[in-house]
């Protein structure tokens, strides 16, 4: 697995000097991103940026399960969740 990250900052000021834009200004456009997104996906709305990624909200529905330590039955609450699928551009460029 890689060692390498690149974090919120990072990121921002990668963008910023690939567009030419300042730092306060790709911050607000990340946060907006952001915003939108989480909202969008809360509201079971499926985000997608076509080759890129997508984002969509997906429902668990309650299950037993059993305690690993005693082999107990447990049940497990019904929940949400996020799948995020990679697109076939960033697939591309990871290869």
């Amino acid at each position: 697995m890689a060692d390498k990250s690149l974090n919120r900052t990072e990121l921002v000021a990668a963008v910023a000097q690939e567009s030419g834009q300042s730092q306060a200004t790709v911050n607000g456009v990340v946060d907006a991103l952001f915003s939108v997104v989480s909202s969008s996906v809360a509201e079971g709305t499926k985000v997608t940026i076509p080759g890129w990624i997508a984002f969509e909200k997906t429902h668990r529905a309650a299950r037993t399960g059993r305690n690993p330590q005693t082999g107990d039955a447990i049940e497990i609450a019904a929940s949400d969740s996020v799948k995020v699928s990679a697109g076939s551009k960033l697939k591309a460029a990871v290869k």
